[in-house]
């Protein structure tokens, strides 16, 4: 089977031999195209119509073709839709043909979003490989752990030798020092043998600071109207905007279609300034569910500091309008002031009232949907979303944001005692919202995810100099001694201490951990996930009892009630004051579940009840 997903711009085959080249290159007065490789070796000038577009079509170039453009007379640029860069992003771009693998997973339909247990990774540090062929050694641990969904942090072409992804500046070339493109096909249709989805996070507020040459010929790509903390926005909603908007639409398509993929996670997109209607994400998600229709689900995932719930609604059959879920992390910060009691930065929002928070993002969603956030300078933030089903709400205990973008990488183990960070991941696991481990979580892995790139020298002095002054305004930071041992983020040692040691699965604790983990997801997999089919909103309700004594039950799918009773806190908590229906599922005490005969609850004790109809009509 062949998958290719046809573009207005960039690099295309032609049915009837050679390539068509177009480039949008407004701010040009001249533009020419540079060809080499495979016995070609030529300068074509190409045709600047008025609207900025300009193309040539190439009879000798073909697959495996090197080509770049010269601006101007003067310097010479990449593709900007390029498909791939074997020589990184400042070397010419080559021609990709997308029907030269063949597919052997046309049978794969996907998988249903109530079944989804993500897992988020990185290519580079998930093995010392760091390459696709790498992680496709791994898939069968991930199978046997519980996990449904694979999702990959940015792909797209960064500067040097390691990055996270979203640094990049070719958002259609996947990065050449994991594979090439038809390795990465090769991993997603493996994956899809083992019954696992793939996703892919994407990157549309931003290009990264070292490659980007738009500027040079398309200064309408940005606009001085809107700002970021990148600087200039992305000029979705101005004049010219049409094919800045065209081109993140085919990039979405090109990932799904081309690729295979299963579903995109969109970085911070409250970071995408856009006043028209629709706005670019409502044209996004519209055109991507009208290209895909009922061929097999395609889940479209947010991160979302604003809490729109109004991106997430359904409709009156149930499914998504525009998208999916969104990553909650209102959830995991009420799970980490639980477990850490770290009270500073946007922690100091959910300290008053930790374990009421937790009631409300489990039965809810969002914990501000509307009320004033201290953090964000009192001013209101969110939508209510408790008409929302909890499975439009990503949880987790950690992610690559929430480790890598503190000073020393820490995962949650170094931060928590290990029973509390069990006892998160026992509601984490079994809650109706799908939950999202980061790589070696299960086993509760001992290394830092640190924040890493490889920029050119210069740029590379910033970013060291920026990071370590970022720290310098919490009291930890303020001593210039501390911040100096802030690890560098382009030092090689950086993103090597960041890689995964896969043998310290076998050994006590991670041992153990990963015994949790795998015994939790199965009873996810056997007795919730066939439930969750048809959950809507105002599903849950909860009470809380003591300091940090909590009783959650919603109603699930199939008209089952699920039960939580939990105490996140290191002293006993009282006994609850009533016992969830039905049978037990699970509890860190199977002998007193609910603390009733000891009178209390102990310390990180967790407890989940199940009442079907059957229970219900035998009662």
């Amino acid at each position: 089977m062949k998958r290719a997903h046809i573009m207005p711009f960039g690099a295309e085959l032609l049915a009837e031999g050679g390539v068509r080249f177009r480039l949008w290159a407004p701010s040009a007065e001249r533009v020419e195209l540079c060809l080499e490789g495979q016995g070609l070796s030529r300068t074509e000038p190409m045709n600047l119509q008025a609207d900025g577009w300009c193309e040539f079509r190439s009879p000798e170039a073909g697959p495996g073709t090197r080509y770049c453009y010269r601006i101007d007379g003067g310097a010479k640029v990449p593709d900007p839709a390029s498909r791939f860069q074997p020589d990184d992003i400042h070397g010419p771009s080559e021609v990709i043909d997308p029907a030269a693998f063949d597919w052997q997973d046309d049978s794969w339909r996907g998988r249903p979003w109530e079944e989804t247990v993500l897992y988020e990774l990185h290519v580079g540090t998930f093995t010392e490989q760091g390459t696709y062929d790498g992680l496709a050694q791994h898939l069968d641990h991930l199978v046997d752990l519980g996990v449904t969904a694979i999702e990959l942090m940015p792909l797209s072409e960064a500067p040097g030798a390691r990055n996270w992804g979203y640094d990049g500046v070719y958002p259609f070339a996947p990065e050449r020092r994991y594979g090439r493109p038809e390795d990465l096909k090769r991993f997603v249709q493996l994956a899809h043998q083992r019954e696992l989805s793939v996703f892919l996070d994407v990157v549309y507020n931003h290009f990264g600071p070292e490659g980007n040459y738009l500027n040079q010929y398309a200064r309408q790509f940005f606009t001085e109207r809107h700002h970021t903390p990148w600087g200039a926005a992305i000029n979705f909603d101005g004049t010219d905007s049409r094919p800045v908007r065209d081109f993140f639409i085919h990039n979405a398509l090109y990932w799904i279609e081309e690729f295979n993929f299963d579903g995109l996670r969109f970085d911070a997109v409250d970071r995408i300034i856009d006043d028209s209607d629709p706005d670019i994400l409502s044209e996004l998600a519209e055109t991507v569910r009208a290209a895909i229709g009922d061929r097999r689900p395609v889940h479209l995932v947010l991160e979302n500091a604003k809490n729109d719930a109004h991106r997430l609604e359904r409709g009156a059959d149930g499914q998504p309008r525009h998208y999916t879920a969104q990553w909650d992390d209102d959830i995991h910060h009420v799970y980490h002031v639980l477990v850490t009691d770290e009270r500073g930065g946007y922690y100091a929002d959910y300290t008053e009232q930790p374990i009421e928070q937790l009631g409300r993002a489990l039965t809810e969603g969002f914990v501000f949907q509307g009320e004033v956030s201290p953090y964000h300078d009192n001013a209101p933030r969110g939508e209510p979303s408790g008409h929302l089903p909890p499975t439009a709400f990503v949880a987790f205990l950690q992610n690559h944001d929430q480790i890598g973008n503190r000073a020393f990488g820490e995962r949650i183990g170094a931060l928590a005692p290990s029973e509390a960070v069990d006892a998160a991941a026992a509601i984490l696991l079994l809650a109706p919202a799908p939950p999202l481990l980061f790589m070696g979580e299960e086993w509760g892995a001992k290394e830092p995810f640190y924040f890493f790139c490889d920029f050119e020298p210069e740029l590379g002095r910033l970013v060291r100099e920026g990071r370590r002054n970022e720290f310098a305004r919490f009291p930890h930071f303020s001593d210039p001694e501390v911040r100096e041992r802030i690890p560098d983020p382009n030092a090689l040692e950086t993103f090597r201490a960041s890689i995964l040691t896969w043998a310290d699965r076998e050994s006590s604790p991670h041992r153990e951990r990963l015994q949790l983990y795998r015994r939790l997801l199965r009873l996810r997999h056997d007795e919730i996930v066939p439930r969750l089919k048809g959950i809507g909103g105002d599903s849950g309700r909860f009470e809380t009892f003591g300091d940090r004594g909590l009783l959650v039950e919603w109603r699930l799918g199939d008209k089952a009630r699920l039960g939580l009773v939990a105490n996140m806190g290191a002293e006993g908590a009282s006994a609850p004051p009533r016992s969830p229906p039905g049978r037990l599922l699970f509890a860190t005490d199977e002998q007193d579940p609910a603390g009733v005969a000891k009178g209390g609850l102990p310390p990180w004790s967790v407890a989940w009840f199940l009442a079907d109809d059957q229970v219900r009509a035998a009662g």
